[in-house]
């Protein structure tokens, strides 16, 4: 029997303690932070990245974190190809599991296309299966696995982080934060969610163990203004990143993402290149959904690149992967976890290898 044809369907523990509190703003005195060891010139990679010795440590955190993605998954493919042989049934039931993994439609169709190349009317071992899923969705991923560059010249390099409510983005910007001042750059945080009393005072906290800078107002505050004193601030004190949390705000809210416009046009009337950087903040517990912010919040405020979060809590996983095929986003960081380790540069194969369900 020939191969079928190929379907073409449409479409708090990482880091050491800095002694010293929080530099906040006072009036008329601005943060000194030109204790950076960051000199010269060009662009330094923003990894935090684990040392090669601890990277067997952060692959058995993405396990784990995975496990509930990588095990459906593994498990659906298991009770799939058990003394079968590969025909159209099967390669029409993969594609089912596959989309329902979250993993799109496009790389459903990859996969089995992949898996029907050699194999038709012969027995598939699902480790067979499995090797072969890791290598396309490595794929996909690859092209999008990409480090966070900050440019030290800028003085601030300015990055953005927006997301819905919920997705994560305060304690995202602290572990950044973390990370940032464990390499030696100085720091300053802007406090823009000022809908929220926690969100600064968790930052407030985090300024204060990581000796970075933070600029914040009382709760209510007009959010572009304290962000455009932020970054006049950032830029007097040297800093060498300025991260600005904002409140979080439902893609289809058209007010609230006019507001995040607002912000944007603040931050170029004093850098017309600013924001450098451009995070959204996705949830990966919202499965589908994220497709939806990416797109929105891509026209509105132009993102440059993902981080996705709460990997840990979800069986949809597989969601990176279709949004990657998607649009072609560099993806920085992914989080499994609360600790500012569990917060690591993406490495495409790492994650395709786990959520197939391949050991190390």
């Amino acid at each position: 029997m020939t191969e079928p044809r190929k379907r073409q369907i449409g479409m708090n523990r990482f880091f050491a303690r800095k002694s010293g509190a929080a530099k906040e703003r006072r009036d008329g005195e601005a943060p000194d932070l030109r204790n950076s060891d960051t000199e010269g010139s060009s662009k330094d990679v923003a990894t935090g990245d684990v040392k090669n010795k601890d990277r067997s440590s952060w692959f058995k955190r993405l396990k784990d974190g995975l496990s509930k993605s990588s095990s459906a998954l593994g498990r659906g493919i298991s009770e799939l190809f058990v003394k079968r042989r590969l025909d159209e049934t099967a390669l029409q039931e993969l594609e089912d599991l596959l989309i329902r993994a979250d993993l799109g439609l496009d790389t459903a169709l990859r996969v089995v296309n992949a898996i029907g190349k050699g194999r038709y009317d012969r027995k598939v071992d699902p480790q067979e299966v499995r090797a072969v899923l890791a290598e396309e969705v490595e794929k996909v991923l690859e092209p999008v696995a990409t480090p966070l560059e900050i440019v030290s010249e800028r003085k601030p390099h300015v990055i953005l982080v927006v997301g819905v409510n919920g997705s994560g983005k305060t304690t995202t910007i602290a572990k950044l934060a973390a990370k940032f001042r464990a390499d030696g750059k100085a720091v300053t945080l802007a406090a823009g969610d000022t809908f929220r009393a926690a969100a600064v005072e968790q930052l407030r906290i985090w300024a204060e163990r990581t000796g970075a800078a933070i600029v914040a107002r009382k709760t209510g505050a007009d959010a572009a203004g304290l962000v455009f004193d932020a970054l006049r601030e950032a830029k007097a004190a040297g800093s060498d990143v300025l991260l600005i949390d904002t409140a979080g705000r439902l893609q289809n809210r058209a007010e609230l993402m006019a507001e995040l416009e607002k912000i944007v046009r603040v931050i170029k009337k004093i850098d017309e290149n600013a924001p450098h950087s451009v995070l959204l903040v996705l949830d990966a517990t919202t499965g589908q959904n994220a497709l939806s912010q990416v797109e929105t919040f891509g026209q509105k405020v132009g993102v440059t690149g993902l981080v996705m979060t709460k990997l840990d809590g979800t069986a949809r996983g597989g969601i990176l992967v279709a949004i990657s095929a998607r649009y072609r986003l560099p993806v920085h960081f992914i989080g499994v976890g609360e600790s500012v380790e569990d917060l690591e540069p993406f490495q495409a194969r790492e994650f395709a290898r786990v959520i197939a369900g391949i050991e190390e």
